[in-house]
């Protein structure tokens, strides 16, 4: 039997099969995909091979060839990975400013791995009701960075998207980002406390999943989500949508130094100016990247994010 990968819950999944039926299954302890070391070697998204044993178990036997994944560092000083989802359309990174704070390098890092995967993002910046002019101000600031360099941006507030009065908003945020003829696949994540949880409530205009409180100790979002699950859009919407544990930071797995610059589409553009092929932009003869910085047609975050990735290719730890 074949079968869709829709909710991970550590050692047991739960598999759509191609008849319309839900089943629970199990992987054996040794089965693992060849390449790659993962703590979850089955993703939300995979499309597998199910087998029913006389007694009704159902066991994953093996998994199709995955046309895209998004990876990350499973632990900080952890030498694992940890697969989100496969086989996605996009990924929707949830975005805020304040309550909590998502840093930019968060932000870069995310995007770096996305294009490292070749898989398209996008920035949903949530709580702008939230915000006050210095919020507002960097709000635009950032949009117009991340919209300049190719990346759809969006503004919204999950909060009062809830509601029998908001049905038209929500409606047009499903068409505008996660729905489409094809059907579109779509990979949310951010930072603990940011309102994905609160965004689903209002797309699905019910209480699928819990929401948490935010903690005033650290202004940081209680864990609401444990495991990976793909929802399916409402009628007439076409697609879904894969929530997944909120979390602190975002290490990137497996870069190699002379690769880092290619994920930042602005150096990497500038970068085929420079003297050396090989060039890392970190005080190398005829380097085009640095005066490009220095002139501000690199942003000086970008480039921060840039550095702190060149640390992850000799270094275990992240932000």
């Amino acid at each position: 039997m074949n079968g869709l990968i829709t909710k991970t819950s550590g050692s047991a999944y739960a598999v759509l099969l191609s008849d319309g039926s839900l089943v629970e299954a199990y992987v054996k302890g040794n089965f693992r995909i060849q390449g790659i070391r993962s703590t979850n070697p089955v993703a939300v998204g995979d499309r597998v091979t199910v087998q029913q044993l006389q007694d009704g178990t159902n066991w994953i036997t093996a998994i199709e060839d995955r046309r895209n994944y998004i990876i990350r560092r499973s632990t900080n000083l952890s030498k694992q990975s940890h697969i989100l989802a496969a086989n996605i359309d996009q990924a929707a990174l949830i975005v805020t400013i304040d309550h909590p704070r998502t840093s930019t390098t968060f932000i870069d890092r995310f995007l770096a791995t996305c294009e490292a995967y070749r898989v398209p993002a996008v920035l949903v910046f949530n709580k702008i009701d939230l915000l006050d002019d210095a919020g507002l101000e960097e709000l635009h600031y950032l949009m117009a960075l991340y919209s300049d360099l190719g990346y759809p941006c969006y503004g919204i507030s999950a909060r009062q998207l809830q509601g029998e009065d908001n049905k038209a908003e929500v409606k047009q945020l499903i068409d505008t980002i996660f729905s489409s003829p094809e059907g579109k696949y779509t990979l949310l994540s951010g930072n603990s406390g940011v309102g994905k949880s609160t965004l689903l409530n209002a797309l699905f205009g019910r209480e699928i999943t819990r929401t948490g409180i935010i903690s005033d100790a650290h202004d940081k979002g209680m864990h609401t989500t444990t495991f990976s699950e793909m929802y399916f859009l409402p009628e007439p919407a076409n697609g879904a949508v894969i929530d997944t544990p909120g979390i602190k930071g975002f290490g990137t797995f497996d870069f190699q130094k002379e690769e880092v610059g290619h994920y930042f589409r602005e150096i990497f553009r500038l970068s085929a100016d420079c003297r050396f092929g090989n060039c890392t932009h970190c005080g190398e003869p005829g380097c085009a990247v640095v005066p490009a910085l220095e002139n501000g047609r690199i942003a000086p975050s970008r480039f921060d994010s840039y550095l702190s990735l060149l640390g992850d290719c000799t270094e275990t730890k992240y932000r």
